[in-house]
């Protein structure tokens, strides 16, 4: 017997103390058979369905304009010593001086800082300036105090020459003491540094004018000692200026046919516009000419700059193209059209037969997703082929069916696809632009399906 207990024991189905063990079925066992099952049913839909992405609906242009670093060319020339000593500046860098302006002084030995006196007028406008510059002053352009400088400089010594400058012919340098005053002959804005691009002429110009490397700006102002004739200043006495940029062929072909340019200049986000042709240089290559008739005081410390042509000005909802999707709609007259108890809701009186057999009407509010050439525009959930409404208050009837196609997307914003009409104004092979405030249509930030032929009208949709 002892044998056969062991034996017992040893075999499947028994405990340790002999009894055979039953396998019974809890709630628990079944519940978690249950949950496991559907787990594998879900995970094996969600990899084997369709999915359904979103995309979010933004503003902007089609693409990204193309940006260009260009050169400025004006019309200026090197203004030279009359003689020989140091030189006081007065004239501002970058600042216009009238004609019979101070720009400079010139004495033969270093000169001691001399007294003026000036009248109430002339003070008067010195506080005002100087009450202005305080106001738009930051620490970040500190070298801008020198502007001011000799802007106050400049004043006074025009006060205190006021008399001296001749009547009718006007002179080119006045004295006051040991130092002789040079004053501008022509209205003009100042400037104290040359790049030797002065003499640059349109009929000769070449390629290396766009070498930013071997660029070098000097400085004309100086303490030493200068001697007749050497390089002062350098005036520029037109508004009227040129930005040159470099043109590949794939641009030369896509600007071929432009008159006029948008141009925002990256250092400052100004816009201006600008006459735009196309120059051929001095070794069969092309270049961009733009040319501007203001704006140029903002640039003089730069003869390169830096912008963006604006070529792409359709600016609207960007949207991809897989998203757009074709649709079949039903059209009735407007005429057809009638509103509903809150006289705010448009319908349609569809012409039908009570239980009795005897013909009645019954109002049907489609939704709209067109309003175009005296047609409203309506979906077959609402309406089928040969269905008939009614004028209100008259006998007249349409039969329904004439059709047209719009293009649209599906919006998600409910959940579900809704069908939304769009009105293309650019498009390339990923994207387009559509027109903004579109009725029917679509605004920004509204999710859409982004790969339409995913989904189907009323589809629920997750995103």
């Amino acid at each position: 017997m002892a044998g056969r207990t062991d034996r017992n024991k040893s075999m499947p189905g028994f405990n340790h103390s002999g009894i055979r063990r039953h396998f019974t079925l809890n709630i628990g066992t079944i519940v978690f058979g249950v949950l496991f099952v559907y787990i594998v049913i879900s995970i094996v839909l969600y990899v084997t369905a369709t999915h359904v992405r979103s995309y979010r609906v933004t503003s902007g242009p089609l693409a990204r304009n193309a940006e260009y670093t260009g050169v400025a060319v004006y019309t200026e020339r090197i203004v030279n010593s009359d003689a020989s000593g140091y030189v006081d500046y007065y004239a501002g860098d970058h600042t216009r001086v009238k004609s019979g302006g101070v720009v400079y002084g010139i004495s033969p030995a270093r000169t001691e800082t001399a007294s003026f006196s000036v009248d109430a007028q002339t003070l008067k406008k010195l506080r005002q300036d100087m009450e202005q510059f305080s106001q738009t002053f930051t620490t970040t352009d500190f070298h801008d105090i020198y502007s001011l400088k000799y802007q106050v400089e400049g004043d006074i010594l025009n006060e205190a020459l006021s008399e001296r400058k001749t009547s009718g012919v006007l002179a080119t340098s006045l004295s006051l003491g040991d130092s002789t005053i040079s004053v501008a002959q022509s209205d003009g804005i100042i400037c104290y540094q040359s790049d030797g691009y002065e003499t640059y002429d349109f009929k000769t110009i070449t390629p290396d004018i766009f070498d930013e490397k071997s660029y070098r700006m000097k400085s004309m102002k100086t303490d030493k000692r200068i001697a007749a004739g050497d390089p002062v200043y350098r005036v520029i006495e037109s508004e009227d200026w040129s930005l040159l940029i470099p043109l590949t062929a794939k641009q030369i072909v896509r600007l071929n046919n432009t008159d006029t340019a948008r141009v925002k200049f990256l250092k400052d986000g100004v816009t201006q516009n600008a006459d735009f042709t196309i120059l051929t240089l001095s070794d069969g290559s092309y270049c961009g000419r733009l040319d501007f008739s203001s704006g140029l005081i903002r640039y003089l410390d730069s003869r390169f700059i830096d912008i963006e042509l604006v070529t792409n000005s359709a600016v609207g909802l960007k949207i991809p193209v897989s998203s757009i999707v074709s649709k079949t709609f039903f059209t009735i007259p407007e005429e057809y059209a009638t509103y509903g108890g809150n006289k705010k809701n448009i319908g349609f009186l569809k012409a039908t037969t009570d239980r009795s057999g005897n013909a009645t009407t019954v109002f049907v509010q489609p939704t709209i997703y067109n309003h175009e050439n005296g047609r409203y525009y309506v979906d077959d959930t609402a309406f089928k082929d040969g269905d008939i409404v009614i004028r209100d208050g008259s006998t007249d009837r349409y039969i329904i069916r004439d059709q047209a196609v719009l293009e649209g997307v599906y919006s998600m914003n409910k959940g579900y696809a809704v069908f939304r009409k769009i009105a293309i104004l650019d498009k390339n092979e990923d994207y387009c632009i559509v027109e903004k405030g579109t009725p029917y249509g679509i605004a920004q930030f509204d999710n859409i399906v982004e790969n339409a032929s995913s989904v189907k009208d009323s589809q629920i949709t997750a995103h």
